[in-house]
């Protein structure tokens, strides 16, 4: 059994992950608590969000750990990739994408309750105990963000990616919730304290409006994945190296079918043999395969590469 160091291991993707829903889901009911006490449906929705965000980072790690799963030479992994040949790295932009269309639509409900609120005039907050929430909680936000992203520069992790940027989503929500706060906790007694039955309305509504858009970009990228459309970046370096190769080795032409699946690039070259060309033994075309492979660059567990020589141009359409 593992240790409670190496689980909650900051190093690993998988570790990284763990932790930060062990922190999530204490903040989480940090915030349930802390509404509860203060009467404040932004920090209930704080809450709500960071549980949101745990439950699809538990599921983020369920399939990290079956991509890595199917990658070791275990009889389980065995049976488990004869069942699924193709892996499992198609699973990783659908939990992204649905990631970020369920914080947008949360987000999105949010800020419906917030602007029905305000019509009905607001509500009254205890500001002593959503003030300690607030220091609370950002502390715990910015820091989980700090961590994850230093580790992430070594682990390069697309989900960590998301999860930090979660992270910072969360923290930078309590933070203008701890300033309005502080603002209506100050107004208490003066001329301006009429204010303040609007205070966690206005503050949810105007927070709600800045970070909807912020998983579109997620949301986006996830669906071009899911829809296997070519990165151009990647399309026009396997255009760079087929070309090459088939200057140096005066083949007739290639065909280049290219796609990114979360993690995983998925890469099928063509190569137009000449009918002339000399024989070759199924040693030299794995060697040519290699020196194609090499070029290309990348080669891990993550990267799915088909190289096909044929003289009929058919099999290439």
């Amino acid at each position: 059994m593992a240790s409670p160091a190496a689980f909650f291991d900051w190093s690993s993707e998988r570790g990284a992950l763990r932790t930060s829903i062990a922190v999530t889901l204490c903040v989480a009911a940090i915030g349930i608590v802390f509404g509860l006490l203060s009467g404040s449906f932004s920090i209930m929705f704080d809450g709500f969000y960071s549980l949101v965000d745990a439950s699809m980072s538990a599921l983020a790690l369920t399939v990290v750990n079956l991509i890595a799963f199917t990658a070791t030479s275990e009889p389980h992994s065995a049976r488990l990739r004869e069942r699924f040949n193709m892996g499992f790295w198609h699973l990783e932009p659908i939990v992204l994408g649905l990631n970020g269309v369920l914080l947008i639509g949360v987000a999105f409900y949010a800020l419906i309750n917030a602007i029905s609120s305000l019509l009905e005039g607001g509500r009254d907050l205890e500001f002593g105990y959503a003030i300690l929430y607030g220091v609370v909680t950002v502390i715990a936000c910015f820091g989980a963000a700090w961590i994850e992203a230093r580790a992430n520069r070594k682990i390069r992790s697309d989900f960590i990616r998301l999860d930090v940027r979660s992270w910072i989503m969360s923290g930078s929500i309590t933070a203008a919730l701890l300033v309005a706060f502080c603002v209506g906790y100050a107004v208490q007694g003066t001329r301006w304290e009429w204010i303040s039955p609007y205070i966690d309305p206005a503050v949810l509504a105007l927070v709600c409006v800045i970070i909807i858009p912020m998983p579109i970009s997620t949301v986006r990228q996830a669906l071009s994945d899911i829809l296997l459309m070519t990165p151009p970046d990647l399309k026009l370096h396997v255009d760079a190296v087929a070309k090459a190769f088939v200057a140096k080795h005066n083949f007739q032409s290639y065909r280049v079918y290219a796609a990114k699946v979360g993690r995983a690039k998925q890469i099928e070259l063509y190569f137009i043999v000449p009918p002339d060309s000399p024989a070759r033994t199924i040693g030299e075309w794995d060697a040519l395969r290699d020196e194609v492979g090499e070029a290309i660059g990348g080669e891990s567990s993550d990267r799915w590469l088909t190289v096909v020589f044929t003289g009929d141009r058919e099999w290439a359409e």
